[in-house]
This record gives structure tokens, C-alpha cells and sequence, in this order.
């Protein structure tokens, strides 16, 4: 009897283990995300915090970079967001997409302009910004968009964020923590890194998509190349934790 209820302890144990390593909301990373379709991507960047990361392209021809971000909200109808900040390496000035579930199960992303830490704006951004959309599988957000940065830019200020839910009749985001990992997400990218692979990256399939027309000058190129991503290491990319009050927001 004693054996039994051993061997039934240790079988529950050994489950449970199993399934933590199979957990559908593990990390984003650079080296578990699936792709299909012809999207392409030069590089991949672990992000440092929020397990998140982010597929992305600079494009000297048209000063375009394109972007794929993958990330996690802390609960499972919550929210994640990236964007970049134009002015400043901080929240305030930031413009940022945000994604998110409607009450349908329909992942969209909104627009927002963070002009100071009590301000959160939604609509047009400050810069160009175009084929904006969003997937959510696996307990996981994708957000797809390709931005326009000032000709010869050699870096760009990202800043990213996760939170609970979304209030569906207001379209404002729940407060997110404001300890730990959430205030350190933001960093600087650099788009001097000389891309050396070619990856497969998706289209987005489902989903929500808004400001779908792009300029004139966006190319798009033919797949010639694998599956093999070079991962830039969050070390080389500067970085450090947002500091200051605010409402909410970072």
C-alpha cells in the first residue's frame, strides 16, 4: 500500500513537471518562435526582459525597418506593446503599438502616443507606419509593422511593455506593474549591425490589420534563403531601466 501511494506521488510529480516544460505561454525567444509564409527578417534580438524578442530588418533604400514582436502578457487576456521613442531613450514621447484580444478572441493592436507619463494618446503616430497587425497562439502576441526612420539613422530608441487586460469599451489598457522587468524595458537598437542571414518569417494570417497601405518606395523581395537566424545578444544593444513617476506607464 505504502509502494502504491509512492509510486503515485512520484507519477503526479513527474506530470506536473512535464507540463511546466511544455507550458504553452514559455518565453519568446529568437529560437522558439514558428514562421511560415514569405516574410522576411535579417535579425533577431532576445529582448533582456518581459520574454520577449523581436525579429527585425533595416532597409537603407526606403530608411525603413521592419518588425516582428513577439511577446507574453502577464495574464492570459492582458496586453503586450512595443514602439519606439523618437525623442527621448525614456517612456515619455514614446509611440507604441499595442495588441490585445477583443472580447471575440479577435487579436488587434491599437496606436498609441505616450506624450508624458500621465498621457496616453491613441491614434496616428508621430512617424510613417504601415502594414500593422497582430496574431495571438500559444498564449503568445505577434505584432507586425514596418516603420519609417530618418534617412541614415544609425539606431532607434525601442521601449516594450506588458499588462493585464484591456478595457473593451474604452480601449485603454490596464496599469502594468511598475517593478522589477517592467521598468527596465527599454533599449537601444542598433541598425549598423550588417545583416549576414536571410530568415523565412510569416505573414500574419489572422488577426487584426490597420494602416494597411504603405508608401510607394516599400519593396518587397523574393525568399532566396533558409531558415537560420542570427541572434543579436541584448549586451551589445545598451539599455538600462525607466525611471520617474507616471500614472501607469513605465
Amino acid at each position: 500500500m505504502a509502494s502504491s501511494l509512492l509510486l503515485l506521488v512520484s507519477v503526479s510529480w513527474f506530470s506536473s513537471f512535464l507540463a511546466l516544460l511544455v507550458s504553452p505561454t514559455q518565453a519568446a525567444t529568437c529560437t522558439s518562435q514558428a514562421f511560415n509564409n514569405n516574410k522576411l527578417y535579417h535579425r533577431c534580438t532576445d529582448l533582456p526582459v518581459l520574454s520577449s524578442c523581436l525579429y527585425w530588418t533595416y532597409d537603407t533604400s526606403n530608411s525603413s525597418l521592419s518588425i516582428a514582436f513577439f511577446s507574453t502578457p502577464s495574464q492570459s487576456d492582458g496586453w503586450v506593446a512595443w514602439g519606439i521613442n523618437p525623442t527621448s531613450t525614456k517612456m515619455a514621447g514614446a509611440q507604441i503599438l499595442l495588441a490585445y484580444n477583443t472580447d471575440s478572441g479577435i487579436p488587434t493592436v491599437k496606436t498609441f502616443n505616450i506624450s508624458s507619463y500621465t498621457s496616453l494618446v491613441p491614434g496616428k503616430l508621430s512617424f510613417d507606419i504601415w502594414d500593422i497587425s497582430s496574431e495571438f497562439s500559444n498564449g503568445t502576441f505577434k505584432i507586425f509593422a514596418s516603420v519609417k526612420v530618418p534617412k541614415n539613422e544609425k539606431s532607434v530608441n525601442q521601449v516594450w511593455q506588458v499588462g493585464p487586460r484591456v478595457n473593451q469599451t474604452s480601449g485603454f489598457p490596464d496599469k502594468h506593474d511598475i517593478v522589477g522587468p517592467n521598468l527596465e524595458s527599454f533599449q537601444t537598437l542598433s541598425l549598423a549591425v550588417n545583416p549576414t542571414t536571410l530568415s523565412l518569417a510569416a505573414n500574419p494570417t489572422t488577426g487584426t490589420s490597420i494602416n494597411a497601405s504603405k508608401p510607394g518606395n516599400c519593396s518587397r523581395r523574393p525568399n532566396p534563403y533558409g531558415n537560420n537566424m542570427p541572434c543579436v545578444p541584448a549586451s551589445s544593444m545598451g539599455g538600462g531601466g525607466f525611471h520617474g513617476g507616471g500614472w501607469w506607464w513605465w
